[in-house]
């Protein structure tokens, strides 16, 4: 029947190669739909990336200038030569000109971009970071779109879009002027302005090089919609190319596209922090054009892509499916009843847990059979010298001579007692064939077998049993307490000098009982003492046989955690602690049910 099933390899192969061609064609279907949208998208997406770049790039340039006006704001020598109605001496004002002058000069220096750095005071001071330039007497710098923009912002710095800068004389640089009014630092004067001149040379090669598609390009704006960059600047001026100015102040960041049939461009618009709105511009038919290639290529791709992905979930079917089967033929050898076999690892993590996991399951199997057969046979001897201890023919003996030796003494009183104890004796031991019996019934038991001892050694024998009401009904493996208090007879009271006494009491916990059979005969040495508490410990000369008979019994029976355990002191006696858990007739029902 199982064999009519495909197996896992060919289930492998066979969804892989389904999922693959459908997942090709969907794609490639999808991606022919989409091409020019995606196309579009991405182009918007790369042309948005880049004119963030360039608005960072020039946000960076911009706070270094500003960077520049705090220092120059702040200089000491600034405040106090603007400040100051009069000085002391020309040369004290001269002074602070020069170091003026010198701070200026290094930024000139330190920055090859900028044309000049140069501060106006209100009260007609004038110092330039270059010595030599002159300021043109035939223009009004109180008129110039920087300086009133710089006093009416109160002290914020102001970006001019790009212009030829006419206030010195003999120069006329095409420049992006950067003003700010310079106040005292309690903010109580106005001082002048800082003017700090940028070459537009160097802004034009920051841009010349952005590209966006094969015609795309990049222009800048200032907020009233003038040109501060543009790669055509020259035709915008001229009327001859024209750019969509006011739909692009009306955005404040995003994209839309101009309607002009197979002109048609889009503007990407960034708005900057210091007024400035960055404009990339790319031509929609530039980014459709490719279309059949694209779609050629992504027919090729996907036929590449199937026949690559079934060659590799042939390789990845087979290397799954391999182990698999390997581990498939072990079970079937365990099926057979061989479990000394070991599978090896693989490199597969979970292969590899798989296989660690069956010889776990195999070795323990293994493991659970052994120790059955060694269970059973244990059992089996324990049962076998439970009856031997059951009826020793020497205290058998030495009952039913004491019985002939008070029927010939005319003891009829006592034959009776000893006759009728022993008959209850073996009574009980008998049980029904139960192997569980009631607390109650363990305690007649060893009570009739205390009385025969007691009868027999007369007054080198006295007993005791305290064994309290709440616990009688309880269960408990039969003849447990018997072979203790033989051993007590025989080998601590019977040796002893002097009269010998036994007492049988009980203690319990919430879950537990625990029997007492305490004697005051001789004892045991240490070394003695800790042989009882070993595996299979058999005393000298074989005795302790009945003993070791019921720890194996009560450990067997109940578990590891029960048994007997003792307490000995030589020439003072020996006590024997017997815990067993508290069990009601409900439990001796469920074994005889599950043997049954």
């Amino acid at each position: 029947m199982f064999s009519r099933l495909p197996s896992i390899q060919t289930n492998m192969v066979l969804a892989s190669v389904a999922l693959i061609i459908m997942t090709s064609i969907m794609m490639s279907v999808t991606s022919f739909y989409l091409t020019k949208d995606s196309v579009n998208s991405t182009a918007q997406t790369y042309t948005t990336e880049l004119v963030k770049q360039v608005n960072n790039n020039i946000k960076s340039y911009i706070n270094g200038m500003k960077y520049m006006s705090d220092l120059v704001a702040g200089n000491y020598a600034v405040q106090a030569y603007l400040s100051s109605a009069s000085f002391n001496s020309l040369k004290e004002e001269k002074d602070y000109k020069e170091a003026i002058s010198e701070m200026l000069g290094g930024m000139l220096v330190s920055r090859t971009d900028i044309s000049s750095a140069n501060i106006f005071g209100y009260g007609g001071q004038f110092v330039s970071g270059r010595k030599e330039l002159e300021l043109n007497p035939n223009v009004d710098i109180t008129s110039m779109n920087w300086y009133r923009n710089a006093k009416s912002m109160g002290g914020q710095s102001v970006i001019s879009s790009s212009h030829v800068q006419p206030i010195f004389k003999d120069m006329y640089p095409w420049v992006v002027s950067l003003s700010r009014e310079l106040v005292s630092k309690d903010g109580n004067k106005k001082l002048g302005v800082f003017l700090v001149d940028l070459n537009f040379s160097v802004m034009n090669d920051m841009f010349k090089d952005i590209r966006l598609g094969q015609r795309g390009y990049l222009f800048i704006i200032d907020s009233d919609g003038k040109i501060v960059y543009h790669p055509q600047q020259q035709l915008i001026y001229s009327n001859l190319k024209t750019e969509m100015i006011d739909k692009v102040l009306e955005i404040r960041n995003g994209t839309f596209i101009s309607n002009q049939g197979s002109e048609s461009r889009m503007y990407t618009v960034q708005d900057s922090e210091f007024g400035w709105k960055i404009v990339g511009v790319s031509y929609v038919s530039e980014l459709a054009e490719n279309q059949s290639n694209v779609l050629l290529s992504i027919i090729v791709l996907g036929i590449i892509c199937i026949i690559i992905g079934i060659i590799i979930s042939l390789f990845l079917s087979q290397r799954v499916s391999q182990p698999i089967k390997r581990l498939q033929g072990y079970m079937k050898e365990v099926e057979k009843g061989n479990f000394d076999i070991h599978v090896p690892g693989h490199k597969t993590v979970e292969i590899q847990r798989l296989a660690r996991a069956f010889n776990m399951m195999v070795g323990k199997i293994k493991e659970l059979m052994q120790q059955t057969v060694l269970d059973q046979e244990q059992k089996r001897k324990s049962e076998i010298s439970a009856l031997q201890a059951q009826i020793n023919p020497h205290f058998l003996y030495n009952t039913l001579d004491s019985i002939v030796w008070m029927a010939e003494s005319n003891k009829s009183r006592e034959v009776v007692l000893m006759t009728s104890a022993l008959a209850k004796l073996f009574r009980s031991s008998i049980s029904k064939g139960e192997e569980l019996v009631s607390i109650k019934t363990e305690i007649e038991h060893i009570t009739n077998y205390l009385m025969i001892q007691k009868m027999r050694y007369k007054n080198k024998l006295d007993y005791h049993i305290e064994i309290s009401e709440s616990i009688q009904e309880y269960r408990v493996i039969k003849i447990i307490m018997q072979p203790l208090i033989e051993n007590a007879i025989y080998h601590g009271i019977k040796m002893k000098q002097g009269p010998g006494f036994i007492r049988v009491a009980c203690e319990e916990t919430d879950t537990d009982i625990i029997l007492i059979v305490e004697d005051n005969g001789n004892g045991m040495e240490e070394e003695k003492l800790k042989s009882l508490h070993l595996p299979a410990s058999v005393t000298e000369g074989g005795r302790g046989v009945g003993v070791q008979n019921v720890q194996e019994r009560l450990k067997l029976y109940y578990g590891a955690q029960y048994g007997l355990t003792y307490q000995s002191v030589l020439g003072e006696g020996t006590t024997v602690y017997i815990r067993i858990p508290k069990l009601r007739q409900v439990l001796e029902d469920e074994r005889h049910g599950r043997k049954s």
